[in-house]
Order: structure tokens, then C-alpha cells, then sequence
């Protein structure tokens, strides 16, 4: 039978040996183990970040593929280490809020459990490296079949980010942005289906936007224009064609965000 694949997410960086000492305690307990490199660039200690990326990412996988997430700011603290299953995806997580917009979106979740088999961990155990002496070995474990009721006991409380919902009136729409992607691409909370008429006015945090083009495409306007649009998770982005929305308008996660289905006179 095929190992199951193990993907790695972590805010560890590419240029630490951190990532590959996981990789060898996981190989360690499992040389067959298949691994893929999700990220190690999320921004250090960014729990909504991992949030997002984990959602936008983790559903396109084959079944029972096991993910393990280290973007940890309380290692070492008395903050819980899940195992969880939804819609067909395994999850090794710090219980830090990380999974918030994966559950929301594909859950609810099944089989969480609290991870405190220590026959399961390193026998010695880092006060800052639970990736190497937990999570690397017990995922190494799970690669070879442990059943993971073994882990720990079933949980039904977990870590939730708060999440702001977008508001809607008859004449706007208040959301906010919550990812920025690497060309600078503002994505926002507020769904497409919310978009029921063509926008006349887009104010990004205190600044007023009143040219712009409502686009399915970035190609439909020219470089350096400011375009609405619907992102791949379906939620509605603001961005600027061949440049950066983010600088250019100096916004990030958090940036309030209205549409506005009216003019302003």
C-alpha cells in the first residue's frame, strides 16, 4: 500500500536547519515516508496567516493525506496539540486558532483529539522545538497506521480565531482585507454572491477609490489600474494590474474595505 502523503507547513524559513531536522526524526520513525513541502515562509508567528493559507490550500488534496502545521507562538506553553480530521483531510496542528478558517469553511471537524501519547514523542523534549520532538515524530507514527485514538482523548472545544463576518445594507457592503497574496492582491471576507450589482465606489481603509473597473479577469484593464474582482476562493479582491495594491494603497489584513453601490455626491 502506498504511504500516505505528509505535507509540511511552517513559518520556519527556508534557510534553517528547523525544517530538516523534522524531516529527519519523521524519516526516523518512518523511511518510507512520502513529504511535501507546502511552505516554510509564513510570516513568523502569523496565526491568521496559516489560517488562510491552510484553507485556500489543504482542500485540493488527495483523502486522508496528513498535514502538519508548526506555526506555534506558544511552544513550549501549556497551549494543546490537535489532531484533527475534515472533509477527508488529516490535520497535526498546534490548538492556536490555525485551523479556525479550514473548519469554518470545510467542517465541522471529526475525530479531534488532544495529542499527549508521550511513548508517541522524542524522548527528550525541547521547550522550543515541539516540530522536531512532537509533531515530526508522532506524524511519523500516524504515516505507519497508528491508530490515532492513541494520541489522546477526543476533544469537542478547540482554539477559535475571531473571524469578522462582512455587513451588508441595501446601498454598501463592510468588510475587511484578510490576505495579501505575493503580487500585493487584496483579498477580502466579503463573498461574491454578496455582490449582487455592478460597484460604483470601493473605499479602502480612509481612502476613497472611485476609478476602478469591476473585472472577471486581470487582463481586462491596463497596467497600473485599479480593478474589483472575484479571487480564486471566491471572495472579492482589489488589485492593481501589474503592480501592488497593497503598497500602493497601504493596506493590509485588517484594512477595512466598503463597497458601495452608490454614488457620492
Amino acid at each position: 500500500m502506498t504511504q500516505p502523503l505528509i505535507t509540511l507547513t511552517t513559518d520556519f524559513g527556508d534557510e534553517s536547519p528547523y525544517v530538516a531536522a523534522m524531516k529527519g526524526v519523521l524519516l526516523s520513525v518512518d523511511p518510507a515516508a512520502r513529504l511535501l513541502d507546502l511552505t516554510h515562509e509564513i510570516p513568523p508567528q502569523d496565526v491568521r496567516y496559516a489560517s488562510y493559507f491552510l484553507a485556500a490550500a489543504l482542500p485540493y488534496f488527495p483523502p486522508q493525506t496528513l498535514h502538519v502545521t508548526v506555526v506555534d507562538p506558544g511552544v513550549g506553553s501549556e497551549r494543546a496539540i490537535l489532531y484533527a480530521e475534515v472533509a477527508g483531510q488529516r490535520m497535526l496542528a498546534p490548538d492556536n486558532g490555525c485551523l479556525t478558517a479550514l473548519f469554518a469553511e470545510r467542517g465541522p471537524p471529526t475525530n479531534v483529539r488532544r495529542v499527549r501519547a508521550s511513548r508517541y514523542f522524542r524522548p527528550e523534549i525541547s521547550a522550543t522545538f515541539h516540530g522536531r520532538d512532537i509533531f515530526a515524530p508522532v506524524a511519523g507514527h500516524l504515516s505507519l497506521g497508528l491508530d490515532p485514538a492513541k494520541l489522546g482523548p477526543s476533544v469537542g472545544d478547540w482554539v477559535r480565531l475571531e473571524t469578522p463576518a462582512p455587513q451588508q445594507t441595501k446601498d454598501e457592503i463592510r468588510g475587511e482585507v484578510v490576505f495579501v497574496d505575493h503580487f500585493g492582491n487584496l483579498i477580502t471576507n466579503i463573498p461574491a454572491d454578496m455582490v449582487r450589482d455592478r460597484p460604483q465606489l470601493v473605499r479602502i481603509g480612509r481612502r476613497m477609490i472611485r476609478r476602478f473597473t469591476w473585472v472577471r479577469t486581470y487582463a481586462e484593464v491596463q497596467p497600473g489600474e485599479v480593478a474589483l474582482l472575484v479571487a480564486s476562493d471566491g471572495k472579492i479582491e482589489l488589485a492593481i494590474a501589474q503592480g501592488n495594491a497593497a503598497r500602493r494603497l497601504r493596506a493590509g489584513p485588517g484594512t477595512p474595505l466598503v463597497v458601495l453601490f452608490r454614488s457620492l455626491v
